[in-house]
């Protein structure tokens, strides 16, 4: 399982790459695998504000429908529109062409509640 010591870790499986105030959002690899072949995704819509642990996207696989939850509080910036034509690219690609959206964080010391790599994989291994 792929799991990148630069990023921060929510217990729900998304991932957060923190820039200044903005974070980039996907679902890790441990969650693609889980979820089977990523065949829809629902990404949330810009200007939408989020509050941590809101469901604000959907990802449909060929096993289930899961709820994606923020893990961060803030305004979605920026989505990933390339996920409608490739939505696969969650399951190829989960940190890379697989993000899902970007928020502006509206507090950002929530990123304190999250989890580092090490921490992230020791949740996923127990």
């Amino acid at each position: 399982m792929n799991v990148p010591d630069d990023l921060l870790y929510s217990t729900d499986h998304e991932w957060i790459q923190v820039s200044g105030d903005r974070a980039r959002i996907g679902i890790t690899d441990y969650a693609q695998d889980a979820l089977g072949d990523v065949v829809y995704v629902q990404v949330p819509a810009v200007g939408v504000a989020v509050s941590v642990g809101d469901s604000f996207s959907e990802v449909e696989s060929t096993k289930s429908v899961s709820d994606i939850y923020a893990p961060v509080s803030g305004v979605v910036a920026e989505v990933n529109t390339g996920l409608s034509a490739d939505p696969a690219a969650m399951n190829s690609d989960p940190y890379g062409s697989g993000w899902l959206c970007v928020i502006t964080m509206s507090t950002p010391a929530e990123i304190g509640d999250l989890l580092d790599a090490a921490a992230y994989r020791a949740l996923t291994e127990s």
